[in-house]
């Protein structure tokens, strides 16, 4: 994990993420602003870290799509072993069975404040709202209101730090989805473009998220005379392109935005 170190007494956070940059990105953002935080890969991972006792969360983070041990399920083994409020968390909505187990659902990306407001309203305390920020993310390579809250928390060098393991997570996983069109995967390509959109959205890197967003819905349906449907992929190699071109301007951008 990044170094950093803790500010102030919050609650204590629990993190299961399976993809490395939301997972890291996602814990700096949280220590930086003053939770102590401990992550875990997987739900078996987070389950182990429970039984040791080192540790007592007051808040559970989970991603929604897990491998392995997930959802409703990790939710039910997490119960009697911690009295740790749980939150969904991902990019895309989660279904209702897990939706009905977790306490909450927060959408990626969000801030320390927006977790804050939901711990809040689970207790009955009073927040202010958090301001709304919009913005056009096909205008952008990277969200300069989260880039100057991540500057805010930590020194410059830290913040490289994270676009810098964005790039390169963003380079191994494009070409995972050179292979992956090349065998017409439709579902590998919807994985990975999950995870896109969710590690990017989480720092800020709107140009790609919204990348991985469309690769997450890719494929038209047609159905066979046996009833069955079979998915191909669409314009894979204009959004391959794309996705080369948003690595090429986050590179720039962290030229730019770091030259000093």
């Amino acid at each position: 994990m990044l170094d950093f170190i803790t500010q102030r007494d919050l609650p204590a956070v629990l993190l299961i993420d399976d993809d490395m940059v939301s997972r890291e990105v996602m814990a700096t953002i949280l220590t930086m602003s003053g939770y102590p935080v401990h992550t875990a890969e997987t739900g078996e991972a987070a389950l182990e870290l429970l039984r040791a006792q080192d540790f007592a969360p007051n808040i559970v983070l989970m991603d929604a799509q897990l491998p392995g041990l997930k959802g409703a399920e990790l939710i039910a083994q997490i119960r009697p072993m911690t009295r740790a409020k749980v939150f969904a968390i991902s990019a895309s909505r989660p279904g209702d069975d897990m939706l009905a187990a977790a306490d909450g659902f927060l959408m990626k990306p969000f801030s320390a404040e927006s977790m804050q407001a939901l711990v809040d309203k689970q207790t009955g305390a009073s927040a202010p709202p958090e301001p709304k920020k919009e913005l056009d993310p096909r205008e952008v390579v990277v969200n300069p209101l989260i880039l100057a809250q991540l500057r805010e928390l930590m020194p410059g060098s830290a913040v490289r730090q994270i676009y810098d393991a964005i790039i390169e997570d963003l380079s191994k996983r494009l070409a995972l989805l050179e292979a992956a069109v090349t065998k017409d995967d439709v579902v590998e390509v919807r994985r990975i473009g999950h995870a896109i959109k969710g590690g990017c959205g989480m720092a800020g890197a709107v140009q790609a998220a919204r990348i991985g967003a469309t690769l997450e819905e890719a494929g038209s349906a047609e159905s066979q005379a046996d009833g069955s449907v079979i998915y191909h992929l669409d314009n894979s190699t204009q959004v391959l392109q794309d996705l080369r071109g948003a690595i090429l301007n986050l590179k720039r951008m962290l030229e730019l935005e770091f030259s000093n």
